[in-house]
C-alpha cells in the first residue's frame, strides 16, 4: 500500500558504521556530528508545533468515566483504522466463538429456543406466524442493506414481495406461502452474494429440509454475506484511508492524550532510556560551554532499534507502538529463530569443513529442517536446550546420509559429540557464536535505520549471514516500513519529548518544538 517512500534526509549514513560487534548506541554515536547537534538545537527551538504533547505537562487530574470510555473508543478506532491501513490482508471473519465457551453455550441455547418456537408455531393447527413474520422482516432489512444506492429496481421488488402488511393480511386469510417467500429470498441472495458463496446458494436451492431448517441455513449464509460485504467495503475504502492515515492517526492519538495525560509515559521513558544511554557514550565537548549531546535523529534511530530487540518482560511497549505490537512480536520471534538457524549452520560448516562446503542442496535442507524444529522457540515454555539436542541429532543423521551418498566417510562419534555440544551451547546468551550473529544482525538493522535511503543497502547483509539473507531482507523491509510509518504519525510527539530531554538543564527551555520530517511510506 504505497503512500510515499521518503525518509528524513538529515539522518546519518550507515557507511560510517563500526565493526560487526558494535552495539546500537555505538553505531549511532558514529553517525552523529557536532553539526547535527547544533542543527537539532535550532530546529527544536522553533515554534513549528503548538500542541503536541501539551497534555503530558498538565497537572494531574481525576478522569471521569466518560473520559475513560472516550479514550477507550478512540483507541479502539485507532487500532482498527491502523490495521486496515498497514495490513493489506486484513479482513473480518464471521463471528465464531470458541468451542465449550460459556458465550457459545448461551448463544446456541438462545438460538435453539428461537428455532424451536418457530417450528412449534408453524406446526400448530392452525399455524402461528408471529415469529415467522419477525424473521421475514429482519431478512428484508438485511437484504436492503446489501443494495447499492442506485439499485432502485431491486429495492422496489424486495419491498413489494416482502411487504409485511400484505403478508399479515395473507396470514389472516390463511393464504401465506412461507416456502415461496423463502425461495424468493434465496434467489435474491444468489444475485447479491459474492461468487465464493455460489455453492452455498446452490445447496439452499436444492435443499429438501423442512422450512425451519431452511431459514436457519438462510441466516447462516447471510452471516457469511455480511462479512463479505464488510470486507468489500474495507477494500474499497482502503486507498482513501491511506491518504488520510497519518493525519487521522495523529489527531486521534492527540485526542487520547488530551483525555488521558499519562498516555505517553511509556513512550517518554523509552526515549529517555535511549537518550541517557547515548549520552553516557558521548565525548565531553565544552568548547561552546555546553556538553556534547546526541542529535535528535541519532536518539530516534537508536530508540527504533531498541523496539526491534524489545524485552517485554522488563518494560511496557511504548504507547505509540501498541497498534503494531502483534507485528513486532511476530517479527522478533522470526528474527530470533533465523538467528538461531544461522548459528547452527555456522557451527556445522566450521566443524565438518570441506565435505559440506558448497553443497547448496544440503545447506538448504539443513536450514529448513532446523527452522521447523525451532519454530516455536518464542514460546515461554519452549525448552531451547532440549530442542537444540534434537536439532543436533537430526543434523548428524542428515550429514551422514549426504556424506555416504557422495563417497565421504561418515562423522565419527567424537565429531558428532563435538557438533552436538557446540550446537547446544548456543542456548546460552554468552555463547560466542550467538553473540557474533546477534551483533552482526543488529549492525545490519542499525545501518538501515540510520540511512536516509536504506533500499540500496537492503541486500548488503554482513558476512556470515548469507544463509539467512532472504529472510533478513524480508524482515528488514517490513520493519523499516513500520518504523517510517510510525515516525510519520508520531514524529511531532517524539520531537517534543527529545526537545525536553535535550534542554532539561537549560535555564529557559524553548516553549515549542518543530516536528520531525513527516515521512509517508509504504505500509506492510
Amino acid at each position: 500500500m504505497p503512500l510515499n517512500n521518503e525518509r528524513p534526509s538529515s539522518g546519518s549514513s550507515g557507511d560510517e558504521q563500526g565493526s560487526d560487534g558494535e552495539s546500537s548506541s555505538g553505531c549511532c554515536d558514529s553517525t552523529a556530528s557536532a553539526s547535527d547537534t547544533d542543527c537539532s538545537r535550532e530546529s527544536f527551538t522553533s515554534d513549528g508545533c503548538s500542541k503536541h504533547c501539551s497534555s503530558s505537562s498538565s497537572p494531574p487530574k481525576t478522569l471521569t468515566l466518560d473520559e475513560v470510555m472516550g479514550s477507550a473508543r478512540d483507541l479502539s478506532n485507532l487500532s482498527l483504522f491502523h490495521e486496515i491501513v498497514v495490513n493489506r490482508n486484513f479482513h473480518l471473519e464471521p463471528n465464531t466463538l470458541p468451542e465449550d465457551s460459556l458465550w457459545k453455550m448461551v448463544r446456541d441455547n438462545v438460538h435453539k429456543a428461537f428455532w424451536d418456537i418457530l417450528e412449534t408455531e408453524l406446526n400448530d393447527d392452525p399455524p402461528e406466524y408471529q415469529q415467522a413474520i419477525k424473521l421475514l422482516e429482519e431478512i428484508r432489512e438485511i437484504l436492503l442493506s446489501f443494495l447499492n444506492p442506485g439499485a432502485n429496481r431491486m429495492r422496489t421488488q424486495i419491498l413489494e414481495v416482502l411487504d409485511m402488511d400484505l403478508i399479515r393480511q395473507q396470514v389472516d386469510n390463511d393464504a401465506v406461502d412461507i416456502a415461496g417467500l423463502a425461495s424468493y429470498i434465496i434467489g435474491v441472495m444468489g444475485k447479491l452474494c459474492a461468487p465464493v458463496r455460489d455453492q452455498e446458494i446452490k445447496k439452499l436451492k436444492e435443499s429438501t429440509d423442512n422450512i425451519v431448517t431452511i431459514f436457519r441455513e438462510i441466516f447462516r449464509v447471510i452471516d457469511l454475506m455480511k462479512a463479505d460485504f464488510v470486507n468489500l467495503t474495507i477494500n474499497n475504502l482502503r486507498p482513501v484511508m491511506q491518504k488520510q492515515s497519518v493525519e487521522y492517526e495523529r489527531a486521534t492519538f492527540q485526542s487520547i492524550l488530551d483525555k488521558t495525560p499519562g498516555a505517553l509515559d511509556n513512550t517518554a521513558a523509552w526515549i529517555k532510556r535511549t537518550f541517557e544511554e547515548l549520552l553516557s557514550t558521548m565525548p565531553s565537548n565544552w568548547g561552546k560551554g555546553q556538553p556534547c549531546l546526541p542529535g535528535p535523529f541519532q536518539v530516534l534511530n537508536a530508540a527504533f532499534l531498541h523496539i526491534l530487540m524489545w524485552d517485554y518482560t522488563k518494560h511496557a511497549l511504548p504507547e505509540t507502538w501498541m497498534t503494531d505490537e502483534a507485528r513486532l512480536r511476530e517479527m522478533q520471534s522470526q528474527l530470533k529463530r533465523w538467528q538461531a538457524v544461522n548459528e547452527v549452520l555456522l557451527i556445522v560448516h566450521s566443524t565438518v569443513g570441506g565435505p559440506v562446503q558448497g553443497v547448496a542442496v544440503l545447506s538448504e535442507r539443513l536450514k529448513r529442517m532446523t527452522a521447523v524444529l525451532l519454530d516455536h522457540m518464542h514460546n515461554p515454555t519452549f525448552n531451547l536446550q532440549e530442542a537444540l539436542v534434537g536439532v543436533s541429532a537430526q543434523i548428524c543423521s542428515e550429514l551422514n546420509k549426504s556424506l555416504a551418498e557422495r563417497g565421504y566417510p561418515t562423522l565419527s562419534p567424537a565429531l558428532q559429540a563435538t557438533l552436538t555440544g557446540q550446537i547446544s551451547g548456543i542456548a546460552h546468551k554468552d555463547n560466542p557464536i550467538r553473540t557474533l550473529v546477534e551483533d552482526r544482525v543488529q549492525h545490519y538493522f542499525t545501518v538501515l535505520i540510520c540511512d536516509p535511503k536504506p533500499q540500496a543497502k537492503l541486500e548488503q547483509t554482513p558476512a556470515g549471514l548469507s544463509a539467512i539473507h532472504s529472510e533478513l531482507v524480508s524482515l528488514a523491509t517490513r520493519f523499516l516500513s513500520l518504523v517510517n510509518y510510525n515516525k510519520a504519525v508520531y514524529g511531532p510527539f517524539y520531537a517534543d519529548i527529545i526537545r525536553k530531554l535535550m534542554f532539561a538543564n537549560s535555564p529557559s527551555p524553548p516553549s515549542a518544538s518543530s516536528s520531525l520530517p513527516k515521512d509517508t511510506v509504504a505500509a506492510e
